[in-house]
């Protein structure tokens, strides 16, 4: 009886559970998306994943150990996978729900399964109840985090967006997809960020602008400037130049894999008055005392 489960794991049929759970780890610190970016190490994750769903559960190890590749429908797992893992089909809620309620039915006499138990499971499966849209967040809540609502299927809900999610990551609500036979499909989001005309994004950095008076640039001074968090004061060195930048430190975008902050970089906008507002006097001066070669 082939066991494919225990080849996609590169481990024997007699292996123990710590053997099972050390190959886990090598095969999945080796397959990664975030770590092997080969042509097919994101399947191939996701199989070492499926597979150790089940033999690390002993209650659905001893179901495949009993009755093996039959339980694909005589497919090996490789292939079994590959027909149901594609897309935004979840293949660990697949075989999670195959291996539900005790296994998928009787054995009819030719060896297969009964069509109370797998082949009317199969069917179901078949039946895609995902929804897939896109929604454009508000540029403050992808940098902080925080809900925003949605409306989906006929639904309005709120959804918990995570810090420091950029634009293209997906996200997935379980149970807000189709709904048919007492079944629910997944919500699968393609986030947007709407741009923000103060701040641009650089990775973890933000960078935004702020107007600087001529006198606090020529002779220093306290300036109070208002961020996405709140508002801050911050000191204007003398002889400060336009387009000159500060760091603010960790008042950036978070990092979702390293759970660090980036900085916030204020660029200095110098604001020059119009000659006409100034007191003739000191134009006069000016003409007379200002430097016309800097």
């Amino acid at each position: 009886m082939s066991k494919s489960l225990y080849e996609t794991l590169e481990v024997s049929e007699s292996a123990s559970e710590a053997e099972i759970k050390k190959a886990y780890r090598k095969l999945a610190r080796q397959y990664h998306p975030d770590v092997n970016k080969d042509k097919g190490a994101e399947e191939k994750f996701k199989e070492i994943n499926a597979a150790y769903e089940i033999l690390s559960d002993k209650q659905k190890k001893s179901q495949y150990d009993m009755h093996g590749d039959n339980m694909f429908g005589g497919q090996n797992f490789h292939d079994f996978s590959k027909s149901h893992g594609g897309g935004q089909s979840d293949l660990d809620e697949i075989l999670r729900s195959m291996f539900s309620g005790g296994g998928f039915g009787g054995f009819s006499s030719r060896g297969g399964f009964s069509g109370s138990g797998f082949s009317q499971q199969q069917q179901q499966q078949q039946i895609n109840l995902d929804i897939q849209t896109s929604v454009t967040i508000p540029f403050s809540v992808s940098i902080l985090g925080g809900s925003h609502s949605v409306s989906v299927n006929g639904e309005r809900f709120d959804i918990k967006i995570p810090a420091g999610v950029k634009s293209g990551e997906k996200m997935r609500v379980k149970g807000k997809g189709h709904a048919q036979g007492g079944r629910a499909g997944d919500l699968f989001l393609s986030i947007n960020v709407a741009s923000n005309p103060e701040y641009e994004r650089v990775d973890d950095d933000l960078i935004k602008k702020f107007d600087v008076p001529l006198y606090a640039a020529l002779f220093g001074e306290k300036i109070s400037i208002q961020t996405l968090e709140k508002e801050i004061k911050l000191k204007i060195p003398q002889n400060t130049k336009n387009a000159q930048r500060f760091r603010v430190k960790e008042m950036g975008a978070m990092n979702r894999k390293t759970k660090e902050r980036g900085n916030l970089y204020l660029e200095a906008n110098i604001v020059l008055p119009k000659v006409e507002d100034l007191d003739e006097k000191l134009v006069e001066l000016m003409k007379e005392k200002l430097p016309k070669d800097i």
